[in-house]
């Protein structure tokens, strides 16, 4: 695998990102505060402490809120829009800045005096008992908020979580065309692991794996987001995914059933995959027709879900259709818990079911898909299989897609074919 060349050295990411940042503060936030009906949002953080949705607002090279950071976005009457920074420390070219600390005037006394010039109806700020998202803004810092800006204008203030959902989950074009090649990285690492460059069967284990896939990862420059996981099924060994891990053997040999899970970001953006790979026995020249036909099954209901994923419909609404037909079609044991991807690995946006909750999910289930978004399809189905005299075998996958102009897209394919070494 060489893929090193495709990772660009931190002045150029950073440049592209403020690039995007700039095109999305300009279209986007008007857009989504438009479309949720709100004159004013509010994002407000302290160093350390940050609102989750602060540090896709701030441009390259931040790391952090500075001491006290409050952005403030503005939509007047007349469509027209605004954004200011009341902070120590200015954000030029992003930011106005409106806070002159050597006049005297306090951080939230000047924030006041803003909101009282521009006179919005409707303020929008991040709290939220759905969207862990859109709950940013911490208790003391909301004291604070009421107590500058007096009961009267508390009386506007409102929950800005729709606002932070819109605004994480919305793809640019210009992101939209990358991703694919981020995605594509990830299935060259999967490609790599599963393979004999790094596995010797009867001496590799499950985690040796795991730890190569994460090293791999960190020396490329990309950031994982969650330890790989590796685990292994096999004839006459149960499998459960829940059970204890450390009872489960992890020498890897032939004739097991290989799953792994891993996720980065780069540029951003985060990944999100599951493949399988076969170990074959001696005299194999190719995985069991049964396990074959248990991939096929897991594919059938992918397409099943990329079907049922509409512009307008709920997460919970596409777990229940998706449900239903593959019932309806004879899949086994389906199990649907996909979730949106972006910013963050399990992202803003529609809960498509929970692996344990596939009745739907209140609250972030009930949300609307919408164009220009991305998702992470993951499922399971369980089957048995002939060869291995009826034992019941996992397939779980996981593949990012699009949904652009009203149709769902594989960023970068899917496996339909294990991993065969």
């Amino acid at each position: 695998m060489n893929y090193q060349h495709k990772i660009l050295p931190l002045k150029a990411q950073a440049e592209i990102r403020n690039t995007w940042l700039k095109k999305r503060l300009d279209t986007i936030i008007p857009e989504v505060m438009h479309r949720e009906n709100l004159d004013m949002w509010l994002v407000i953080a302290r160093e350390y402490n940050e609102d989750p949705v602060i540090m896709t607002l701030l441009p390259e090279p931040a790391m952090s809120a500075r001491r006290r950071t409050i952005l403030v976005f503005h939509r007047a009457g007349d469509g027209t829009y605004q954004r200011f920074t009341v902070s120590r420390y200015g954000i030029p070219g992003f930011y106005e800045s409106v806070w002159e600390p050597e006049t005297g005037e306090g951080q939230y006394d000047c924030l006041r005096r803003v909101i009282t010039e521009l006179d919005p109806q409707r303020i929008g700020i991040n709290v939220s008992s759905t969207f862990a998202f859109g709950d940013g803004l911490s208790h003391q810092e909301y004291l604070n908020l009421a107590d500058a800006l007096g009961e009267d204008i508390v009386g506007r203030l409102v929950s800005a979580e729709r606002m932070c959902v819109g605004w994480l989950e919305r793809r640019l074009p210009e992101e939209m065309t990358v991703y694919p090649a981020i995605v594509e990285i990830g299935h060259a690492i999967i490609a790599e692991a599963f393979s004999t460059r790094v596995i010797t069967p009867g001496i590799t284990t499950t985690q040796d794996v795991v730890w190569w896939m994460r090293q791999t990862m960190q020396d490329m420059g990309l950031r994982a987001w969650f330890q790989p996981t590796v685990e292994l099924q096999a004839h006459g060994e149960s499998f459960m995914p829940l059970q204890d891990k450390d009872s489960m053997r992890k020498v890897i040999l032939p004739g097991d059933l290989l799953h792994c899970d891993m996720g980065f970001y780069y540029l951003g953006l985060a990944t999100d995959q599951q493949q399988h790979a076969y170990i074959l026995k001696p005299g194999e020249t190719d995985a069991p027709v049964g396990l074959k036909a248990a991939l096929a099954q897991a594919n059938h209901l992918q397409d099943i879900v990329m079907q049922n994923m509409v512009v307008g419909k709920t997460g919970n609404q596409v777990l229940s259709d998706s449900l239903e037909q593959a019932n309806q079609e004879g899949i086994e044991k389906p199990c649907i818990y996909c979730h949106p991807l972006g910013y963050h690995g399990h992202a803003a946006g529609p809960t498509i079911g929970l692996w344990d909750q596939q009745q739907g999910v209140p609250g972030s289930g009930d949300y609307p898909l919408f164009d220009d978004t991305a998702y992470s399809i993951e499922l399971n189905i369980i089957t048995p299989v002939s060869e291995w005299d009826g034992q019941e075998v996992r397939i779980a996958l996981e593949e990012d897609a699009l949904l652009v102009d009203g149709k769902m897209r594989w960023l970068h394919g899917r496996l339909e074919r294990y991993h065969v070494l």
